[in-house]
């Protein structure tokens, strides 16, 4: 594994991680990444984290907290740099990230029918969860799966 230079997201940084996430299949229609960007971005209880490889963007994450739990999202490693160790490099450095917040505890949300990041997520520490995760649009728009 080559060393990762991870660091926050700075604004020449957001095209090419929105292009990441796109080319990693994790931008849904019903959620803006360019939005969900600028909202990480706005309070010092949120980031988006990026490693770099030779200058590349190879990962990234989407990290904060409600002072309680801490959330990932959008934890993104390049197809053609996967098996290397960079998916476990970013969320270490989620993991840091949330120590240094004090925040004890860290959660995130996997489709079920995807085996290959249930079984990533597993083989860092991860456990399901015996709770029920429930969701409801504010804004009318119907259910989503």
């Amino acid at each position: 594994m080559s060393a990762l230079a991870i660091d926050a997201i700075n604004d020449g940084d957001v095209e090419p991680v929105v292009a990441l996430w796109q080319r990693c299949g994790l931008t849904r229609p019903w959620n803006d990444p360019h939005a969900d960007i600028a909202l990480a971005r706005r309070r010092d209880n949120s980031t988006v984290l990026i490693g770099r490889d030779n200058g590349a963007i190879v990962a990234t994450v989407m990290v904060g907290h409600d002072g309680h739990r801490g959330w990932v999202y959008y934890v993104a490693v390049d197809p053609d740099g996967r098996k290397r160790g960079l998916g476990r490099a970013i969320m270490a450095a989620a993991e840091d990230w949330l120590r240094s917040a004090g925040i004890a505890k860290l959660q995130l949300l996997v489709r079920r029918e995807n085996a290959q990041a249930n079984a990533f997520y597993q083989s860092l520490g991860f456990e399901e969860s015996t709770s029920v995760m429930f969701q409801k649009w504010l804004d009318g728009r119907a259910p989503t799966s």
